[in-house]
């Protein structure tokens, strides 16, 4: 039965080619996400001794969520005091400014203000400040309209809090920086290299075979580790793992401040969230090309790494709405799914709602931006998973993987915390 519970001057030189017959490792983490390159990054710094490789599926690293997010250190305000979430976003938010600071990947403490608009948006404002004081956010404090002014002169609300410590980085290149330190420390990282099936062997000391979809990439290896993101469930599965929960891909578009128009905006302006609903609401971003992300809102993608509306895979998309969780989930919030469909298409209607904070911005401010998709985690009932979940594999494989199921949001800010906890697991599961 498996087992669940919840809880910088190397020169980059990933390999691309393909694997040609049997290397051996001690560890393969299957991910060449955030999560997965900062937990192979932290394992090799706690047993140097031990060989390690990442494989991913794409021809680079940080491919999908982790280079393409919305760029923000979270402070950890949101969440649940006591939880794991905001115990590793705190812990996670001073690991990675270190980080930066000593592997010299740029970043902005540009602050956060989040704005109550409304009387009704208050009393929840004021729920935030409580949690933040809970989870040991520095320096968190609370501001009136004039002080909102101050900060952001744009901006117009009752009430706010201000996180001065809440900053901004490409979440991307601190991927990459991780997998250099990996690679400086022994590590290999091979790209292009789409995990098909774990299989056990005959080998008593490499007793797990990772089958690429390619006929000439075989990977030996004692222990896995999946990290998989928008694929954790299918690689879950692959070990013989329950389906659930269910990564379900949500689709977030931004729209662009126009370069003329990116001074409206000093720093990150997000809403207070609204309980009823399953998604934060449209923000400001700043980024650190100098651009500025307004939204995004939240859409089922039509396949797992669906960036634009026309993106269609059938038999992901089956799966989704196949799956009674996402069903349960589209009839308890009806009304404000078919409210994201239309903003996804009326950008004026995202514009409105941008418009509660910052009144002087206007529909021809702004352009079409980027996306990100989201892997939401839900269970059958419905309800999305927000925290941490890992599993085991069953039967011979059993003994031999650790899967990532879950690592929600904010878990780029989280990383390096994250990866500290993974490896905890991995050695006491693995007895390394």
């Amino acid at each position: 039965m498996s087992s669940r519970w919840k809880l910088g001057t190397v020169q980059c030189r990933y390999q691309s080619s393909s694997v040609q017959g049997n290397k051996t490792y001690d560890m393969v983490i299957v991910g060449g996400g955030i999560v997965g390159l900062a937990t192979a990054r932290e394992l090799t710094l706690r047993h140097p001794t031990l060989r390690l490789a990442v494989v991913e599926k794409e021809n680079k690293v940080a491919a999908h969520q982790s280079g393409k997010n919305s760029g923000v250190i979270h402070a950890g305000i949101y969440y649940t005091p006591g939880s794991l979430k905001a115990k590793l976003c705190v812990e996670g938010l001073e690991l990675a400014y270190k980080y930066c600071d000593e592997n010299k990947v740029p970043y902005k403490k540009c602050g956060k203000l989040i704005v109550a608009v409304d009387h009704e948006e208050v009393p929840r404002l004021d729920v935030l400040y409580d949690r933040g004081l809970k989870n040991n956010v520095r320096d968190l404090r609370v501001v009136g309209p004039d002080e909102i002014r101050e900060i952001e002169p744009n901006c117009r609300g009752l009430k706010a809090l201000h996180s001065p410590h809440t900053g901004i980085v490409d979440w991307g290149e601190v991927t990459k920086s991780y997998g250099r330190n990996f690679q400086a420390a022994g590590g290999d990282i091979h790209l292009n290299y789409n995990v098909k099936e774990f299989r056990t062997t005959s080998d008593p000391d490499y007793p797990v075979d990772i089958i690429s979809n390619k006929p000439d990439q075989t990977i030996r290896c004692k222990h896995v580790l999946t990290c998989g993101g928008l694929y954790a469930d299918r690689l879950a599965e692959k070990s013989g793992c329950n389906p659930e929960p269910r990564i379900v891909p949500f689709r977030g578009e931004y729209l662009l401040l126009k370069p003329e128009k990116c001074n409206l905006v000093n720093g990150n302006i997000y809403p207070v969230p609204d309980p009823q609903f399953p998604f934060l609401g449209v923000h400001f971003t700043p980024r650190m090309d100098g651009n500025v992300w307004l939204g995004p809102n939240a859409v089922l993608a039509f396949r797992r790494e669906g960036y634009h509306m026309t993106d269609f895979k059938l038999g992901e998309f089956i799966d989704a709405i196949s799956f009674r969780g996402l069903r349960k989930l589209a009839f308890k919030h009806l009304a404000f799914g078919m409210s994201e469909m239309y903003r996804s298409l009326a950008m004026s209607a995202q514009v409105k709602l941008l418009q509660r904070f910052v009144p002087s911005l206007s529909p021809a401010d702004v352009t079409r931006g980027p996306a990100g998709v989201r892997a939401q985690a839900l269970d059958r009932e419905g309800n999305l998973v927000d925290d941490f979940i890992f599993d085991g594999g069953v039967g011979s494989l059993g003994s031999r993987m650790l899967h990532v199921r879950n690592a929600p949001s904010p878990a780029a800010t989280s990383s390096l915390a994250i990866a500290k906890m993974v490896a905890d697991e991995a050695k006491k599961r693995f007895d390394l």
